[in-house]
């Protein structure tokens, strides 16, 4: 498979399995967390399949397409942990969170998922959904939508 194909594949598994997840979690409380802005694309979806969820984003730098700015207010800037700790403590709960945290290296990538799990779990609404690239840990798979090959994304309850 071409990289052009395989990007593809990656993009309309993400938005089908957002799509999937935010029809999920219809009356559950709680806010939603995009877990890595990027260029924004993800957080610009979330707003617009979830307008009536506050939409935390947690990354490093904020380097995302003007039109994909998140509030300051809701902006966690720096690195991971201590942006997840900071929504523990501030006892906001999380309905749908997506993970896509990444260092380009999949054994760099998978392992650092497995170390934020245990804290992404401390942030979750019980019974919320999880859209991860990455495998996690400590959470209930489920199988998400049968367009979405098993192995191109993840979904947990938490």
């Amino acid at each position: 498979m071409s990289r052009l194909d395989s990007m593809l594949r990656r993009l309309a598994a993400q938005r089908d399995g957002l799509n999937w997840a935010a029809e999920q979690i219809g009356p559950l409380p709680g806010d939603v967390v995009d877990l890595g802005l990027g260029n924004g694309r993800t957080y610009d979806h979330l707003r617009e399949i979830l307008p009536d969820r506050r939409i935390w984003v947690v990354d490093r730098v904020l380097q995302c397409h003007p039109s994909c700015t998140p509030p300051e207010a809701d902006f966690l800037q720096g690195e991971a942990e201590p942006m997840l700790r900071k929504l523990v403590e501030s006892g906001h709960k999380i309905a749908l969170a997506h993970y896509d945290f990444g260092f380009g290296i999949k054994e760099k990538d998978v392992a650092e998922a497995a170390r934020l799990s245990p804290l992404i779990a401390q942030i979750m609404t019980p019974g919320g959904l999880i859209v991860s690239g990455q495998p996690l840990v400590g959470f209930d798979p489920l199988q998400g939508p049968e367009t979405i090959a098993p192995d191109r994304y993840m979904f947990y309850r938490a």
